[in-house]
């Protein structure tokens, strides 16, 4: 079996492209760094290493083992997380993840539950990109998150992570309380080509839901933020797609259904794929819980 820390030390050497500099950041000396990767080298039986020019490249065989190293280097900065939380002081702590429309839904639903059953749990939560989320949870800085993807689209799994699904729910438009279309309950995305748009991103769901209606969105205000988006509908300043969830969150704009079959989004929360804790287990149902009874409101 191929020695851990030698395969640790091989990464600093691969990542740094230098024997010295990779000592540096393991408290090592170059010798010793260098001790490792050649001892490495003989038990696996080739080189990893190539040495020329002043500079080290990674060769293939040192390419592939390299990407065992991270995952040996990720699983390891969580369990150095995860054993540094078996404190009781660690154990009553929850750190949760989520994008901004989940933080104003179904987080704040789920965390009161949480608190009716356990009061001394100490619960934080942020927003961000679901990608920072994910990689935040893989490295235990979170214990869990929430995220989304275009219901449509191939089920989206994470490295090192667990998914859980929590629900699919439909899209559906925000107008102005005075939009020439505000009086009907159901309403043809086309018809809406013509009108400026707010929108998370300029290529994400909700761009991909008006070009498969058939028009390029104009896309002039770019926010997740559900009270950013709130006040450009109501201002009469732009329409956009919005989840249902969220839509009852949108006082003085006026939500309609789209014609057909509208985009959806499917909503799931990411854990570690070792290590979770009866405390995660219980956010994730009670997100579960929060999901579900949202949806059957709507």
């Amino acid at each position: 079996m191929l020695d851990p820390r030698r395969v640790l030390t091989f990464r600093e050497v691969a990542r740094h492209r230098s024997f010295s500099r990779a000592g540096e950041a393991l408290s090592m000396t170059q010798s010793a760094v260098s001790q490792q990767v050649a001892a490495l080298e003989r038990q696996i039986g080739t080189r990893l290493l190539a040495r020329g020019r002043g500079e080290l490249r990674v060769t293939p065989a040192g390419e592939r083992l390299l990407a065992h190293a991270d995952v040996v280097s990720e699983r390891l900065r969580l369990a150095d997380r995860q054993m540094a939380e078996l404190t009781e002081e660690g154990r009553r702590a929850l750190r949760v993840g989520a994008f901004p429309s989940a933080l104003a839904t179904i987080v704040p639903s789920a965390v009161a539950r949480l608190l009716r059953e356990d009061p001394d749990v100490r619960v934080a939560a942020e927003e961000g990109r679901q990608e920072d989320l994910a990689a935040r949870v893989r490295f235990g800085h979170l214990h869990l998150c929430v995220c989304f993807q275009d219901a449509s689209a191939p089920r989206r799994e994470h490295h090192g992570l667990r998914r859980h699904d929590l629900a699919e729910e439909p899209m559906v438009i925000a107008l102005p309380p005075h939009h020439r279309l505000a009086r009907r309950r159901v309403v043809d995305i086309s018809a809406l080509a013509e009108d400026t748009w707010t929108a998370p991103s300029p290529d994400g769901l909700v761009a991909r839901a008006c070009r498969a209606a058939g028009f390029e969105p104009r896309i002039a205000f770019l926010t997740s933020d559900p009270l950013a988006i709130r006040a450009l509908v109501a201002a009469g300043l732009a329409v956009t797609l919005t989840s249902r969830l969220l839509a009852g969150q949108l006082h003085g704009v006026h939500i309609a259904a789209a014609h057909g079959e509208p985009a959806r989004r499917s909503l799931y929360a990411l854990l570690p794929d070792a290590g979770v804790r009866p405390i995660d287990q219980a956010m994730v149902h009670g997100l579960q819980l929060a999901a579900s009874r949202a949806a059957a409101l709507v």
